[in-house]
């Protein structure tokens, strides 16, 4: 599963990849963002009155505990999102597309200098170093106590499936949902069945390691 993406391209970029017709003030121009972690926001696409908009969302399903802090539902599984009470609806009539330039993932052996796992920074091949791609997302409003204070937000989750040859050697359980550019349309507004078709593991051969430590800040921007 994935608890850590970057998107180090700019806004119009995003605009022109994924047909986006209306850019929320919330995205406005927002900065790079080469180390996205759950419970912060990033840029999301949706399908609005028949148009693509541009928000910032916060990454996580806000899950109220009793006696307890709300807990951060980063990923949301390909096998669950369909009979889960808590993924279901937003399945079915919300979902969303992420923008990213890559993803990570801890390596199970490796380790650096002070002992830490190393990070390691899958991407996709192409003409420039990292070509920019969509993760498959649903998402929802939320409101509640969150952090101490009583809000209303946009927040969205991220669809994972089972690893393809490329993550599975470093993450052998789960891999987040890649969509091909051909299959926006039919994630944002498709039938949940024709959505559900799309849950599944991206063509490894059109992948790579990117980088093993550090983050996705060398991008060209």
């Amino acid at each position: 599963m994935c608890n850590l993406y970057s998107i180090t391209t700019n806004v119009e970029a995003i605009r022109n990849l994924f047909g986006v017709t209306v850019v929320d003030a919330s995205a406005g121009n927002f900065p790079l963002l080469p180390a996205i972690f759950p419970a912060y926001g990033a840029p999301v696409v949706r399908q609005v009155d028949g148009e693509r908009e541009l928000s910032m969302m916060h990454w996580g399903f806000i899950l109220p505990q009793r006696d307890k802090a709300p807990k951060v539902v980063n990923n949301t599984r390909d096998d669950k999102a369909t009979s889960s009470r808590f993924w279901k609806s937003s399945f079915e009539e919300r979902r969303c597309l992420i923008p990213a330039s890559s993803f990570a993932e801890y390596h199970p052996k490796n380790r650096d200098e002070n002992g830490h796992k190393t990070v390691v920074w899958f991407a996709m091949k192409g003409d420039e170093p990292r070509p920019p791609f969509a993760f498959a997302g649903i998402w929802r409003t939320w409101k509640g106590n969150y952090r101490g204070e009583l809000r209303e937000m946009n927040v969205y989750s991220m669809m994972t499936t089972t690893p393809n040859e490329v993550v599975k050697p470093i993450h052998p359980s789960r891999m987040p949902v890649i969509l091909d550019a051909d299959d926006y349309d039919n994630w944002l507004i498709g039938t949940p069945d024709e959505a559900a078709g799309l849950l599944r593991p991206f063509d490894g051969d059109r992948m790579h390691i990117a980088l093993e430590g550090g983050k996705d800040d060398d991008q060209e921007r």
